[in-house]
């Protein structure tokens, strides 16, 4: 018998129905032992958003300062696990806080000490630097990085800000204006996630976790677009600037808050384009690169 412990954190439901609809070819095999841990802060953030919250809790995200959390259960801690199925979201382009606080807690440097992790982020569609910290911080608590599975809205990016934002602010999965796509993750692809969790379950019966990740690739498991890499590089940087200016001020926060939310909005809807076309006319001479990189991204290295 194999021990598998799934991870997530959900507010609207959508990466707990991810991360269980991945897990579904392990919960139905006999020779697997599948638990559940759900994230839980103790002190909540709302949903659906507000704008103070949204906007109040970027620093901290982006800087990733850990939050306190709710423990993990003592059955949970005593097991020793095959297998680890990180499920996560993305806040500005970082992992959310609830996350980033669990793969900092000293419950995960037990739990994921020399074991196999598999990661699985559902987001907007922008998760490469995201994915890099993660990176990180398993490694801080010498976990073991066998897979890789990256679920995203398909839509266009200017539309998915549209969609994603009214959904966050309004708590309802719906088409904005009756005419706008449904926000987040298809459907589609959620329900097809299963098979991702195929894959998983028979490497993991086979003992064969190494090569796991290609597996994954071969059924679509990682899609990977150069300019939304390009673009989640610079705002990085960017951010990076606005998180440690903002986390600075006291009296002062709430107004540079608001500053940095109408320059965001700026960023998208000016920036951004302009950041498409140059790199659509920068492409032929970056190919290479680009092409080295793409391959780097949907790795696990």
């Amino acid at each position: 018998m194999k021990n598998v412990l799934v991870i997530y954190y959900s507010q609207s439901g959508q990466l707990e129905n991810i991360a269980r609809k991945i897990a579904t070819p392990l919960l139905n095999s006999n020779e697997i032992k599948v638990q559940f841990h759900e994230i839980k802060l103790e002190k909540s953030f709302p949903f659906p958003w507000n704008n103070d919250a949204f906007f109040g809790c970027f620093p901290e995200s982006f800087l990733q300062i850990p939050a306190a959390l709710k423990p993990v259960s003592e059955e949970i801690m005593k097991t020793k696990f095959d297998l680890i199925l990180l499920n996560y979201q993305v806040w500005y382009l970082t992992p959310s806080i609830p996350v980033n606080s669990f793969l900092k807690s000293p419950e995960a440097k037990i739990l994921m000490n020399e074991t196999p992790v598999v990661t699985i982020s559902g987001s907007r569609n922008m998760w490469i630097m995201a994915q890099e910290k993660v990176k990180v911080l398993l490694k801080e608590n010498k976990a073991l990085l066998k897979g890789n599975i990256a679920l995203v809205d398909r839509v266009g990016n200017l539309i998915s800000v549209i969609t994603i934002v009214e959904w966050m602010f309004s708590g309802v999965k719906k088409k904005y204006l009756g005419i706008f796509p449904l926000p987040g993750v298809s459907e589609k692809d959620i329900n097809e996630s299963s098979k991702f969790g195929n894959v998983i379950l028979s490497s993991l019966l086979e003992n064969s976790l190494d090569t796991l990740q290609q597996k994954l690739l071969g059924i679509d498991a990682v899609r990977i677009s150069s300019y939304l890499v390009t673009v989640d590089r610079t705002a990085n940087k960017i951010f990076n600037k606005w998180s440690n200016f903002i986390i600075t001020k006291t009296e002062s926060r709430k107004s540079w808050t608001k500053v940095f939310k109408v320059y965001l909005l700026l960023a998208i809807w000016l920036i951004s384009p302009i950041v498409y076309i140059l790199h659509l006319l920068l492409y032929p001479f970056k190919i290479q690169k680009i092409k080295k990189e793409i391959e780097y991204y949907k790795g696990i290295n």
